[in-house]
């Protein structure tokens, strides 16, 4: 699939930052949709359905990250990238955790924005592609079946955002084999953040306290200076 058969929806209430994002976009051959605000942007989401969203965090009324929760709570799992301006680990944080995919604080470079909307979209084109989901994965009394996109440990659901899904779905399938952060992140980001990012480790931590709580067995292992690895404790 070609960059022009993406439809990109841009958030930013900044005329300007919106503008000449829209241009460079649709330089590259994306089919770009714009909006000013949140309300604007969850209403487009509902009815044009884009590939992805470039989301600003900081706008009036409907912020960036009140986008985010409505759309996921709406199980709406079109890939996000958040814009903003603030570089605290705490705020990144709370984007990742409202259900965006990824973040770019500002100034950032074009040449990086572009990456990371293409390894958005690639993880888009995988998941449609992929042959493989049509078995239930299992291990000790998790299940994770990737056709439905659904997660149990023993007889409850567990509810998963749509990267945590990725990253546990990722380990049961490669059950007992230890996987390097470079690794993760290829397959789950399509984007190596470098040794310095917090992301695949703040999404671990989201897991274990997901499906290892109420004193279950440990399922989700560290290898100190490598990765990470599933298997029964």
């Amino acid at each position: 699939m070609t960059a022009m058969a993406y439809r990109v929806l841009l958030v930013d209430d900044d005329r300007a930052i919106r503008d000449s994002l829209a241009r460079a976009l649709d330089l590259e051959g994306y089919e770009v949709l714009t909006a000013a605000d949140g309300a604007e942007a969850l209403r487009i989401t509902r009815e044009e359905h884009p590939d992805v969203l470039v989301l600003d965090v900081m706008m009036p009324s409907v912020d960036g990250l009140t986008v985010c929760r409505v759309l996921r709570f709406e199980q709406d799992r079109t890939p996000i990238l958040m814009l903003t301006a603030r570089t605290e680990t705490t705020d990144r944080v709370a984007g990742l955790d409202a259900g965006a995919d990824d973040y770019l604080p500002k100034p950032f470079d074009l040449d990086e924005l572009l990456a990371r909307l293409r390894a958005l979209l690639r993880r888009v084109d995988f998941e449609a592609s992929d042959e493989e989901e049509d078995d239930v994965l299992r291990v000790a009394d998790l299940r994770v079946d990737p056709a439905s996109r659904r997660v149990w440990r023993g007889e409850d659901e567990i509810d998963l955002s749509k990267t945590e899904f990725e990253l546990i779905e990722l380990l049961v399938r490669n059950t007992g084999i230890v996987l390097d952060h470079s690794t993760i992140y290829d397959r789950i980001w399509g984007y190596d953040f470098g040794p310095d990012s917090k992301n695949l480790a703040v999404y671990i931590s989201y897991l274990r306290r997901k499906l290892e709580r109420d004193g279950e067995p440990k399922l989700i292992h560290t290898v100190r200076g490598v990765g990470y690895t599933v298997r029964e404790s």
